[in-house]
């Protein structure tokens, strides 16, 4: 066998490693304090490099109307180790509204859609979260997530949606949202317009407050339900390095492909959608964050749905599997190839970066919701 010369030998050490995806433990495991299932995934770092992860736990079924609360938990070593599970969002009076809920028993309440701010500026948590699909509130924490203020309802901040879609079904995230340079909390949004109840036919938006929470008020449409883009809904935001807003929205549209759309605001200007051709789209709520440097990174099942053929049928469901991590250094333009984070049955997603550049990846695998530190050399490695 003949020997590389060293040159060829160099460049092999230059070149990032294969490496298996990083280990992930479980955070909301099914079943934990006697919830059937938890879902719906959010994640924040707070002023102070405390991890917060929280999710809709569902009580008693996996179903998106039901006994359903908000759970949080906090990790102080960069998502190690974790804290027991808070039961915050929505302590007061008990408000039933599940339109599909059978005649006896006590009515449901829905506490839905959790999605956190971490200001930068006041180093408070700001928190929104809906109830039964159909009012929305806000709270605050001062304390990195260890208490948190009585909610206020700031439903009112949607009302001015109707003008475009008389809404039934209002829904904040789901995830995290974001604080731009200029201090401005932003946070995606969609609203349903057809039966009460139905979360189709939709479209989407954000709400922003420059009053560090204080106040809520609506922005444009970011992505209207108008072909070719149909019924987009769930969304995920990230600031850009130019100042810009990245909106990525879910949608069963015939391409398969996730839309983008950007702010100079991340509330007005939107630009033209469209669709982009390397994220896939499998129905399914997609991770987002922006890194320090600069570098978007993006999370979603890794499918789409296909023939006995194996040819990609328009507007086709993928499987929610195979959790992938992709990223761009353009703004969005462009995509690496996607890396998989676990390769068996997974749906939503959230993401945000660890005090050290690490990112931090919280995401729905099988019954259970795991989470994983990310290094970035990892992700950026060939696939």
């Amino acid at each position: 066998m003949k020997f590389l010369p060293p040159i060829f030998l160099m460049l092999l050490t230059m070149l990032p490693l294969r490496a298996n995806p990083p280990e992930a433990t479980d955070v909301f495991p099914a079943g934990l304090n006697g919830i059937v299932r938890y879902r719906i995934p959010g994640t924040v770092v707070t002023a102070k490099g405390t991890v917060l992860a929280y999710a809709e736990a569902r009580r008693n079924s996996s179903a998106d109307w039901g006994e359903i609360e908000i759970h949080l938990r906090r990790s102080t070593d960069g998502g190690r180790t974790w804290l027991p599970p808070q039961h915050i969002a929505h302590h007061g009076e008990r408000i039933g509204g599940h339109p599909h809920q059978t005649e006896g028993g006590e009515p449901e309440q829905t506490v839905n859609n959790p999605v956190a701010i971490a200001d930068r500026t006041t180093g408070a948590i700001e928190f929104l979260y809906c109830l039964n699909y159909a009012r929305c509130f806000s709270m605050r924490s001062t304390d990195d997530g260890l208490t948190w203020s009585q909610p206020t309802e700031i439903t009112a901040c949607f009302e001015p949606f109707r003008k475009h879609y008389d809404w039934k079904v209002i829904a904040t995230g789901p995830g995290h949202g974001i604080q731009l340079a200029s201090g401005r909390l932003v946070v995606p949004i969609w609203l349903a317009y057809g039966k009460p109840g139905a979360h189709a036919p939709s479209a989407c938006g954000t709400i922003f407050s420059d009053d560090h929470g204080r106040t809520w008020k609506a922005g444009d449409i970011a992505v209207p339900d108008r072909a070719p883009f149909r019924h987009p809904n769930e969304s995920a935001v990230a600031a850009l390095p130019d100042g810009r807003v990245a909106f990525l929205a879910r949608s069963p549209s015939l391409p398969n492909r996730k839309i983008l759309t950007t702010s100079p605001d991340g509330a007005t200007g939107w630009s033209d959608p469209r669709f982009v051709d390397t994220l896939w789209e499998p129905v399914c709520m997609a991770g987002l964050t922006a890194h320090p440097d600069g570098t978007l990174y993006f999370s979603c099942p890794r499918t789409v749905g296909r023939d006995k053929e194996g040819k990609e049928v328009p507007g086709g469901r993928g499987r929610r599997e195979n959790l992938s991590l992709q990223f761009s250094r353009d703004g969005g333009t462009t995509w690496s190839e996607p890396k998989t984070i676990d390769p068996g049955p997974g749906a939503y997603s959230d993401l945000t970066v660890l005090p050290g550049g690490d990112l931090f990846c919280l995401f729905e695998s099988g019954e259970h919701i795991r989470a994983t530190r990310v290094p970035t050399t990892w992700a950026s490695a060939r696939p």
